[in-house]
Parts: C-alpha cells; sequence; structure tokens
C-alpha cells in the first residue's frame, strides 16, 4: 500500500527495485488491493513482475471490496460486482490467474456468505486460486469458510496490537485457514525509527490513536526496551518484532511493507532469527503486552456505508 497510498511520496522506479530485491531475497508473496493508489498499486505489482526472471515462483494476492473514488471511501461487496472487480484486477496485474483473492472488507448491507458465494465461482472458472477474507469476526470467518474453503485471513497482528490472539487467531486455527498479519511493523513503530515530525508527514499514522499524544509516548517507552533486548541479540528491533511473528506458529505470514531496499533485506532477514522461549519470555516481560497504549479499532473501517455505484 505504501507504494501508492498512506505514508507519503512514493518513486514507481525505486518501488519496483524494492519488489525485486524482495524477491531475490526469497520473499514469494506480493499483497496488494484494488483500492491502493486506485488501482495504481496492482499496476506497480504487474510492471515489476513483467521484469522478474523468477516471475512463476511468486504468488500474488490481491483484495476487493474497498472503493475509493473521488466522492470517498466505501465499501461494496454485492455479489453481482464480484466478477467485474476480479475482470479489472485480472487486467490490471497483467496476470491469467490471481494466486489469493481476498474480500477486503465485509460490506455491512451484505451476508458474507453471499459474496463468498460470488467468490467461489470466481474459483469454479478458473480466474481465482484461493480465497481469503480481511478484518473480519471469528463467526464472520466460519460464515465465509462455510461457503468455501478460506486459504487465508489477514488483519493486524504485531507485538503492537494484540487482540487478535482472543478470537480470530483460534477460530481461524479450529478451521485450518492461514494467519496473514499486517502491519506487522506497528505502521513503523516497531522498527524504532519513527518520532513526532515522521508520524506527523504519514497520513495514516496522523489518525491512528497509537501515535497520538500521551500514547505515543508510552509506546515510544516501549520501543525503547524493545531496542535493548534487541541490541542483546545483535538484532535490529524490526527484526525482532517480525522473528516474534514468526515463532507464533507455521501457520503466520507476515506482510511487512516498505518502500526501501535497505528494509527490505532488513526484513527478510527476520526469517534467519529463531528465538527460544526463553527469550520469547524475556521479550514478554521487557516489552510488556498489556503496555502499549491506543485503540486501533476506532479507525480499522473506512467507511460503514456501502458505495453505490456500479463496478
Amino acid at each position: 500500500m505504501g507504494f501508492s497510498q498512506g505514508y507519503g511520496p512514493a518513486d514507481d522506479g525505486e518501488s519496483i527495485k524494492a519488489i525485486h530485491r524482495a524477491v531475490e531475497l526469497g520473499v514469494t508473496l506480493l499483497d496488494t488491493a484494488m483500492s491502493y493508489g486506485q488501482g495504481h498499486n496492482e499496476q506497480l505489482v504487474a510492471r515489476a513482475l513483467a521484469e522478474l526472471a523468477g516471475r512463476d515462483e511468486v504468488q500474488v494476492a490481491t483484495k476487493f471490496g474497498i472503493v475509493r473514488t473521488e466522492q470517498g471511501v466505501g465499501l461494496d461487496g454485492r455479489p453481482e460486482h464480484v466478477r467485474g472487480y476480479c475482470d479489472a484486477s485480472l487486467l490490471r496485474l497483467g496476470v491469467d490467474i490471481i494466486d489469493l483473492y481476498y474480500l477486503h472488507r465485509v460490506d455491512p448491507g451484505v451476508p458474507i456468505g453471499e459474496t463468498v458465494q460470488a467468490m467461489a465461482q470466481l474459483v469454479d472458472d478458473g480466474k481465482v486460486r484461493h480465497l481469503g477474507v480481511s478484518e473480519v469476526t471469528a463467526e464472520q470467518l466460519r460464515a465465509a469458510d462455510a461457503v468455501h474453503p478460506i486459504a487465508a485471513v489477514q488483519f493486524e497482528w504485531s507485538m503492537v496490537w494484540r487482540d487478535p490472539e482472543l478470537d480470530i487467531i483460534p477460530a481461524a486455527r479450529e478451521l485450518g485457514v492461514g494467519l496473514v498479519p499486517y502491519s506487522p511493523l506497528g505502521r513503523g513503530l516497531l522498527t524504532a525509527t519513527l518520532d513526532r515530525d515522521t508520524v506527523g508527514s504519514s497520513d495514516f499514522r496522523r489518525t491512528d490513536p497509537r501515535f497520538q499524544d500521551t500514547n505515543l509516548e508510552r509506546n515510544l517507552a516501549q520501543i525503547q526496551a524493545l531496542r535493548a533486548v534487541a541490541d542483546g541479540l545483535a538484532i535490529t528491533p524490526g527484526q525482532l518484532a517480525l522473528a516474534w511473528l514468526l515463532a507464533q506458529g507455521d501457520d503466520v505470514v507476515p506482510i511487512p511493507g516498505t518502500r526501501r531496499l535497505d528494509r527490505v533485506a532488513e526484513n527478510a532477514g527476520a526469517t534467519d532469527v529463531e528465538l527460544s522461549q526463553a527469550e520469547l519470555d524475556r521479550l514478554d516481560a521487557a516489552v510488556r503486552p498489556e503496555a502499549w497504549a491506543g485503540d486501533r479499532r476506532s479507525f480499522a473501517v473506512p467507511a460503514t456505508t456501502r458505495t453505490i455505484s456500479g463496478s
């Protein structure tokens, strides 16, 4: 997403280089969405893939359901629009089949089962290989999986935000659904590189309660503790945060985003870090889970009204 919106100016050429570097380092999943930059992001991924030697080793995931227009942001999961959204994504991505197709957000005016039924037809038609859902409740996940097997559920999960451990993660594991944490670096907070100026330069962070006032002060104090543990392990705070997620299970596939080549290499290096139980316990004691401040739920859903335009 950061290639197209939310985190300040980006450069397409540098973004493509970042994608290529990620694949060189062993990354095999690229995650995008039709809403990111109103289609720009999918087109950018297509350009990167066209120039990539190992294209067949890369799986592409994209999402539909959040619709951005000049009039604002809305949600649309109406079954009659699903095929049109998919066809448009296929065209922008320059592929014949999407490896993993997500419902980005549940349309409050449409039962999730009805949307997933339309998505399942895409699998039958050979346009999509696997289905996913994003930012759903445990009940919605069960309802979706009852219609068609759900391969992955995407949600925000990191050391900064642990709530998914209470409901969606147990439900997903009960159903055998893979876990795809987005913002695994806490929107950059867990890299220990942010200050008030960098927070203020991002539209996405400015509206997040975790980056505001006393919440930010408390969270920055947590980051200092995280840095101390990371220094003791001779890794970066960001690598420690990603390694923590990877240690939560083999069914966890974090999707850290970055626009910088050095960060791509740093993130990929986290896969070489294996934390022992003693190190995980020490991390929990130093960076206390209950000490993070700010509730992200107040801004998690971009809109609660259905779009009224066609596909």
